[in-house]
């Protein structure tokens, strides 16, 4: 049974065609096909478009180009969100030494994915256990494709600060970030 935020692509608008090209030719198979492009930095983060080029995306260029080709296809029903979760290695695998090396439980990490009449969907990451990014959101706000750049770094950049303060965090802002950044590299493994 396919599901009901489905429908099928128009084949005069751009985005669409390049799904069609590649033998897509409704949403619930482009999403599909974007869930199975591995994990990867973009060239540049904020072209979306560059996930079919590169054959890899992060969670904001694969859902800004699942939103955008939502937009292009006038389904309304499917929203995009960015959200700030803790990130740690019971939600995101592989992450854990990091944290432990700094005394760390979490870090605030942002991340994106769709909702569905307020269900979450998710086509980057790959559920391993119980424990999901869902239960651990510390604040979530709609956002549109073209704010995955500087909005999203610079919303993602003040949330850590803030934490770092509220939350007597023994280290810099930019150590912090470093902390992030060697997480980070740890799925791209």
């Amino acid at each position: 049974m396919e599901p009901s935020y489905n429908f099928n692509l128009n084949t005069l608008k751009p985005l669409s065609k390049s799904c069609i090209a590649l033998g897509l030719t409704d949403f619930v198979s482009v999403c599909k096909y974007v869930k199975q492009l591995p994990y990867g930095r973009n060239t540049d983060r904020t072209n979306y478009t560059s996930i079919l080029e590169e054959n890899k995306g992060t969670c904001s260029t694969k859902h800004a180009f699942l939103k955008e080709l939502a937009l292009e296809n006038e389904a309304v029903h499917i929203q995009f969100y960015l959200c700030i979760y803790k990130m740690k290695e019971a939600n995101t695998k592989g992450i854990g030494k990091v944290l432990l090396e700094y005394h760390l439980d979490y870090i605030p990490e942002a991340h994106t994915y769709l909702k569905f009449t307020d269900k979450i969907l998710d086509f980057t990451r790959i559920e391993e256990s119980q424990t999901s990014f869902k239960d651990t959101i510390l604040l979530e706000v709609e956002i549109l494709p073209k704010q995955i750049g500087n909005y999203k770094l610079d919303f993602h950049k003040n949330y850590i600060k803030n934490w770092i303060v509220s939350k007597n965090i023994p280290y810099s802002f930019q150590k912090t970030w470093n902390i992030r950044e060697a997480c980070i590299s740890q799925l791209s493994k």
